[in-house]
């Protein structure tokens, strides 16, 4: 049955089951004269009220699905408790002397026609299980998912039909299809394929709920593969021998197209938090392998839903949309190579769901129903027999794993099956090792190095000329102010030009003397590169498994046996492969037997003694425990003849030096890595202090210009006037024309207010910069009150303090003091680590975050000349 949520906002179309349907029967009856007969009338008349509890029960089951889902459910749970106290009670089965005149008929919930018909009460009780996954899976679709509670409501629906199908697979399925009368829907294929089903409805639930709640995209990425993988799963299920027949194609093709949708909706989502962390090579790769999900699903769209249909072209549009803006940049930005599909490693899931335990729900154990038919006596025998079960199991379950355990040790002590494969030339490198190289390989490897050193080298050179090109424009400056104050003289009264830019040719010292010492860092890591790129090129090795030595067969052999040697050794290898394969097939029959050991109908129905009883029950497992114990023995001996032939082998094929030659090339490995890591560690820090020291440096040249700009504005004025004064022009007395000497900052306000006396002309400076955020009108320059951050006393001292311990680059200088002329900071920009130890946490982004070539123009930190 398919249907959508009432919301028709909401595009995803869900799937939900149909009860099965059975025939008329009467338990009353039969129940009832079997109490007569087995106890007697009166106990008969005293459980009359259970009886007529039960016929009720199933009488209501038997009539057309009630009006209410949650009604019907209530009927089943409460069925299936009470089918629960009736097996443990009544043996129903064809025997004469049990309750044979009772036969359970049920029809396939999805082939209707079919039907099976049986005499025991495991279909029944199998049935109702089914049933109550059927009524669960509609109170699911039922919910008006268009909603945040209604979402909610729908996966917990939906877990709980996953929780009954599981319950059915695992403890009913198995007895119902016991017989020639069955159908495949409860199977136990068929019930695992319905409870994953149910399961990646009840995730895709969830997955509409983190989406309606704006989760990052890695998040939903996650849920959204789980989604992906509890369909792929129910449509492996549904392929499987045993089903491909049984449902209806629009079902399959549901099934293909939500685990492609939701695939493909990972990989969007997933490229969405690659593309934040600019890591654009692995989002195409997953954009492609999106697309070519969604395209591969739309050849099988028979009997789909139009619904899903559009949210695929939605999506795909979407993806393609992605992938078109992700080659975009990568071609001219990132120059990034893009990995193959097959080499990409398997999306992160999350699952937010799992089955409900149905156990609680259906435990019968405080159900009163026909308490007074079992006596004290028989529970107390069957557990003490479950004791006497679980005894044998837990110790031969002991012994299988310690043998297990024992195998695989002596094994590696011997170290095989690895020698063997090195001969073979399949050579292995430990995992974390392997892991450690393939690291080293994906960021570059040491080939990569020197792209690193090219960036080190342009941002030292890119940082050289901004200080140079300050320099000059300072150097200019000074000149015209000397120029003009030796053509006018004692008339040139403002300050010299080295007075007033003395802190700024402090600072740029500083800064020449950080890049000096950078200089020197860099050449110490190039130093360290050719010295160690010996060392550092086993890492370069594609695949590092060439690296490793081999084991090679003897030169010279006297007898030339070897190769018997080798075969005897892999044929003992085969045989122990063997056993332990055997093992692992016997403790899988131990659980079964005892899974399938039920002798309560036994235990109730027996009249001789429990003891005669279990020893004939118990005696089932005498066969098994026998199998374990040759199993163990022929495993002894196997070993010590393995052990010898190892032996004969390691002597012929060197074995030892073989060994000594491979752990010295592991160490080789991890020095290079290691060496690597430490190179890469210094560029990367390299590259950040370069970044940062350029911004910094880029607010000290703009902080020059803004001051070369007024003191040519401030320079026009003054020759004006001083021409002014020259031609006779000056009609000021001596204390109204000091308005061009630079008193002392004690003094300021009585020249002020003079002027305010006499001075007839508007009192503004002789500049007015043009308004621009943050900056403050600057006043007419004088000795004492300059706009920072010229007038800044020099700080004492050193302004770096000693390097910092494995750091080969400068520290960083301490953060000028804010400019309360200008209103912001002397060094807007200068945030980075290196310069300002209090503000951790927000340095700008290096524009080197990948190893090809850097993009131009990229955050202004470097623009390739």
């Amino acid at each position: 049955m398919t249907s959508t949520p009432s919301s028709s906002a909401t595009t995803n179309v869900m799937l939900a089951i149909f009860e099965k349907k059975t025939t008329q029967i009467d338990l009353y009856r039969p129940l009832r004269n079997y109490i007569a007969f087995h106890y007697s009338e009166r106990e008969a008349q005293n459980l009359e009220d259970d009886l007529q509890t039960l016929k009720q029960l199933r009488s209501d089951l038997e009539r057309q699905p009630d009006p209410s889902l949650p009604t019907r459910r209530d009927l089943l749970q409460n069925y299936y408790k009470a089918l629960c106290l009736v097996e443990t009670r009544f043996p129903i089965s064809p025997d004469k002397d049990h309750i044979n005149s009772v036969t359970f008929v049920w029809h396939d919930a999805f082939k209707n026609k079919q039907k099976a018909s049986q005499q025991n009460i495991h279909l029944e009780k199998a049935a109702v299980l089914f049933n109550l996954g059927a009524v669960y899976s509609q109170i699911g679709l039922s919910y008006d998912r268009a909603t945040v509670d209604g979402r909610r409501q729908a996966s917990h629906a939906f877990i709980a039909a996953a929780g009954a199908f599981a319950f059915l697979r695992d403890n009913a399925a198995t007895k119902a299809s016991i017989g020639s009368s069955t159908t495949v829907d409860l199977s136990v294929e068929c019930a695992g394929m319905l409870e994953r089903l149910m399961l990646a409805q009840a995730q895709e639930s969830v997955f509409e709920n983190t989406i309606a709640k704006g989760s990052t995209p890695g998040v939903c990425a996650k849920i959204s593969r789980q989604v992906g993988l509890y369909y792929e799963e129910a449509l492996a299920a549904a392929n499987s021998p045993t089903l491909n027949q049984h449902f209806d194609k629009a079902w399959v093709s549901h099934m293909q197209l939500k685990a492609a949708l939701f695939f493909a909706e990972a990989c969007y989502r997933y490229g969405l938090e690659l593309h934040e962390k600019e890591e654009i090579a692995e989002e195409i790769a997953w954009l492609k392998s999106g697309i070519s999900a969604l395209a591969e699903s739309k050849k099988s769209t028979r009997g789909a839903a139009a619904q899903i249909l559009d949210a695929i072209s939605k999506l795909e549009a979407n993806l393609n949309r992605n992938l078109e803006r992700a080659m975009k940049e990568n071609d001219r930005v990132y120059l990034m190579r893009v990995p193959s599909a097959s080499s990409l490693p398997p999306l992160p899931a999350f699952a937010m769901v799992k089955p409900m335990a149905m156990s609680e729900v259906l435990d019968a154990s405080k159900e009163k129903m026909f308490a007074s038919l079992v006596p004290d006596s028989s529970a107390k025998a069957l557990s003490r027999y479950t004791e006497m079960v679980d005894d044998i199991i837990r110790t031969q379950a002991e012994k299988l794993q310690q043998a297990s355990e024992l195998t695989r040790v002596r094994l590696k002590e011997m170290d095989l099956p690895e020698s063997i494969l090195a001969l073979e030339g399949n050579f292995t490198l430990p995992t974390d090792l392997k892991e450690d190289v393939e690291a080293v390989q994906i960021s570059g490897g040491p080939a990569g190095l020197e792209a690193e050193l090219q960036q080190l080298r342009d941002l030292r050179r890119v940082n050289q000329e901004i200080l140079v090109h300050i320099d000059e424009l300072l150097q200019k400056e000074a000149r015209e102010d000397s120029q003009f104050r030796s053509q006018f003289g004692t008339r040139w009264t403002r300050p010299q030009s080295s007075t007033l830019t003395k802190n700024l040719q402090d600072r740029l010292s500083r800064f020449a003397a950080n890049l000096k010492q950078a200089s020197d860092s860099d050449a110490r890591i190039e130093r360290s590169v050719r010295e160690h790129s010996a060392l550092m090129s086993i890492l370069d090795r594609h695949p590092i498994e060439s690296a490793l030595p081999t084991l090679a067969r003897p030169i010279m052999s006297l007898d030339a046996n070897e190769d018997a040697i080798l075969g005897a050794l892999k044929q003992s290898l085969r045989q122990l492969e063997m056993l332990g394969a055997q093992r692992a097939g016997l403790e899988d029959m131990l659980k079964e037997m005892k899974r399938k050991d039920d002798i309560l109908p036994k235990l109730m129905t027996s009249t001789g003694s429990y003891e005669d009883l279990f020893r004939k029950e118990i005696s089932k497992y005498d066969l098994i425990s026998e199998d374990i114990g040759h199993n163990i023995e022929a495993q002894e001996q196997l070993l010590l003849q393995i052990q010898a032939q190892n032996d004969e082998f390691a002597a012929i094929f060197n074995l030892e030096d073989y060994k000594a030659s491979r752990e010295k090339c592991y160490k080789q490995i991890q020095a290079a890595i290691a060496k690597y890591r430490e190179i890469k560690d210094n560029i990367n820090e390299g590259l950040k202090f370069y970044v940062t020291l350029q911004d910094a440096i880029t607010n000290v040249k703009q902080q020059c210009s803004d001051f070369v700009m007024t003191r040519n504005i401030q320079c026009q004025e003054m020759i004006e006037d001083v021409h002014k004064q020259m031609a006779g022009l000056n009609f000021q007395d001596s204390k109204n024309s000091a308005a061009y000497n630079y008193p002392s900052a004690g003094s300021q306000s009585q020249r002020s207010g003079s002027q305010q006396q006499t001075d007839p002309r508007p009192q503004t400076p002789y500049y007015r910069p043009p308004e621009q955020p943050g900056y403050a009108h600057p006043p007419p320059y004088s000795t004492q009150q300059m706009p920072p951050p010229y007038h800044a006393p020099p700080q004492a001292g050193s302004p770096y303090p000693p390097p910092q311990a494995g750091s080969p680059y400068p520290p960083p200088q301490q953060q000028p003091p804010a400019s309360h002329e200008y209103g912001q900071p002397a060094y807007p920009g200068w945030r980075g680590p290196y310069y300002n130890a209090q503000q951790s946490g927000s340095h700008p982004r290096p524009p080197y975050t990948i190893p090809p070539q850097y993009p131009p123009n990229q955050s202004g930190y470097y623009k390739p000349q």
